[in-house]
């Protein structure tokens, strides 16, 4: 089966959530190796008015699991959002991981043309398509913010690089 709209969502989610894995995994050990408390750099932001690291993944997996089920046709799972240390947001990912991985392709069939309406945030609705709502909004916002997390690392000195963050393929 050839479905482009479960090609371009479900396998990227899985290797960028994979990506967020391993750089929380390094942010644990330098926080670990470095006798630093964990609430700095799960606190630590770009600048006051953003969200912090613990918050930008609980968003970038809300994301994920969102437009996946929207897509697939399926209730979109519910999640707490009271992660507050790394182990937390490691199983927040692993969660969601197990989610995305259990739809199945053939739930993806017609969703390039499937009505999506999402109130994000806002009292106003959004009405898309499928496939303008995976590539202009879904996806637009899910990788700002596992870019946000890891450039949070990174400003705090976690080492870090390119390969960390795109994950494995």
């Amino acid at each position: 089966m050839n479905n482009a709209i479960y090609t371009a969502s479900i396998p990227v989610f899985r290797q960028m959530l994979g990506g967020l894995s391993e750089v929380l995994g390094k942010a644990q050990a330098h926080a670990d190796a470095r006798k630093i408390d964990p609430n700095a750099l799960l606190q630590a932001r770009l600048f006051p008015d953003m969200f912090p690291l613990l918050r930008q993944v609980q968003v970038a997996t809300d994301f994920a699991k969102s437009v996946a089920a929207r897509l697939a046709g399926v209730e979109v799972p519910k999640l707490d959002d009271n992660e507050k240390t790394f182990a937390d947001l490691q199983a927040r990912i692993a969660t969601v991981l197990a989610f995305i991985e259990g739809l199945d392709p053939a739930q993806f069939e017609g969703a390039a043309t499937r009505e999506i309406v999402s109130q994000a945030g806002t009292p106003k609705e959004k009405r898309f398509t499928g496939q303008s709502y995976l590539l202009n909004y879904g996806l637009p916002h899910f990788f700002f913010h596992t870019t946000t997390a890891y450039s949070i690392l990174r400003h705090n000195g976690v080492d870090v690089g390119k390969k960390d963050y795109i994950g494995a393929y």
